[in-house]
């Protein structure tokens, strides 16, 4: 059987995060801090502008781009939030989730051989997404030090002839990283000088914590026309069930991506994109009480680790934290897998995000404070029982 097998899909490991999520799943009395998924309910006014769809009949295909409505929302919200001009006419495509926007845009830029620049740690898709077209995935160890930021220094080091396109993972997962304008800006000129494409994964853009809130790349002038921008309803929006993204690119590229999104899936689904165009128009208010209740969780485990003494930089996106568990001598596996034994507590190795994600574990606070508290008492008692001895 195994000889008709794909041998790049073989070779790909499954995924680290679902790997301690299984594994929580059966276990009574455990806690999951694992899954990057919000604990809230998608907010009742967009689950009832979805039901209202069922109920009027809007049950068939959409343009394969996605619904016009919808579309022209997207233009319209990613422009006063973002400062982002995309034609809905033919410039941004409605997609089933932020990861197919991700695995089309690859798929419709990367020829066998063309190399592919993922800082790392990061979101798991990109590695197997890039291998599976051919591609030459080039991972970017970003580093503790500089606060998993990418710079220019790193670009430099790992840029060949070969290199076609960035992936900029900012708000990061799992580091909870951002980049600001000012950080930005050397990456723009460097993208520009070595004519590079960008794909700008920005599924958190709406959920940062600082004094500046999320710039985009595609923002910049001279990175409209090189940046394929990906976004979505999952986080933002506690949407995750619905299956919903979008991706925003010029159209030449646009025209490619949409032929592929028309063979592999035709279009998103129906109901989504109703329910979504109420998020995009009266949602504003709930994505802000959510990011106000992440934020307090954010608090909450940074001052728990700094009374613990466990060595963690300070995220400003996303939901996640991610402290380092180097001083108690076990791998991230090792740590993980003791953890959920003696604690029946869940996080997720660092090494699932790349190798330079040893060393430290994803902890996700898209959970309650309640969960949290509980959490961090077993952590103490974990933490505790394996301290270093001095």
């Amino acid at each position: 059987m195994r000889e008709i097998l794909n041998q790049t899909v073989q070779r790909i490991e499954p995924s680290g995060i679902r790997k301690f999520f299984d594994a929580v799943s059966g276990m009574k009395g455990a806690i999951s801090l694992g899954v990057g998924e919000p604990d809230f309910p998608t907010p009742w006014h967009i689950r009832e502008e979805g039901i209202y769809s069922l109920e009027t009949a809007k049950t068939h295909y959409t343009s394969n781009a996605g619904l016009v409505e919808l579309k022209e929302e997207i233009s319209r919200y990613v422009k006063r939030k973002y400062d982002l001009d995309y034609d809905p006419a033919g410039e941004i495509m409605v997609t089933v989730g932020g990861s197919e926007g991700i695995d089309v845009a690859l798929r419709a830029m990367i020829d066998p051989g063309d190399e592919v620049l993922i800082p790392q740690p990061c979101y798991v898709s990109y590695l197997p997404c890039t291998q599976l077209i051919g591609g030459v995935p080039v991972g970017i160890p970003l580093k503790a030090e500089n606060d998993f930021k990418l710079t220019v220094e790193d670009l430099e080091a790992y840029t060949t002839e070969k290199t076609k396109v960035l992936i900029l993972p900012f708000p990061n997962n799992p580091t909870g990283a951002v980049m600001t304008r000012a950080e930005l800006a050397p990456i723009v000129d460097f993208v520009i000088s070595h004519d590079l494409f960008v794909i700008s994964d920005e599924i958190y853009a709406e959920l940062t914590y600082g004094e500046e809130r999320h710039v985009s790349i595609a923002s910049f002038p001279g990175m409209k026309e090189r940046t394929v921008y990906i976004n979505g309803f999952s986080k933002a929006f506690a949407m995750t069930g619905w299956r919903l993204g979008y991706a925003a690119a010029p159209k030449v590229l646009m025209r490619q991506m949409i032929k592929i999104h028309q063979f592999a899936i035709m279009c998103a689904p129906t109901t989504s994109q109703y329910a979504a165009v109420e998020a995009l128009r009266n949602g504003d208010a709930d994505v802000e009480e959510m990011r106000e209740a992440y934020n307090q969780r954010r608090r909450f485990l940074l001052a728990a680790f700094k009374r613990l003494n466990i060595d963690c930089f300070e995220p400003f996106g996303a939901f996640y934290v991610f402290p380092s568990i180097q001083k108690y001598g076990m791998t991230s596996q090792e740590f993980a897998a003791k953890l959920l034994e003696e604690e029946k507590l869940a996080v997720v190795p660092g090494d699932a995000f790349g190798a330079c994600g040893e060393g430290y574990v994803r902890i996700s606070y898209a959970y309650s404070i309640e969960n949290l508290k509980a959490a961090m008492e077993r952590i103490e008692r974990f933490v505790t029982r394996h301290a270093p001895e001095n």
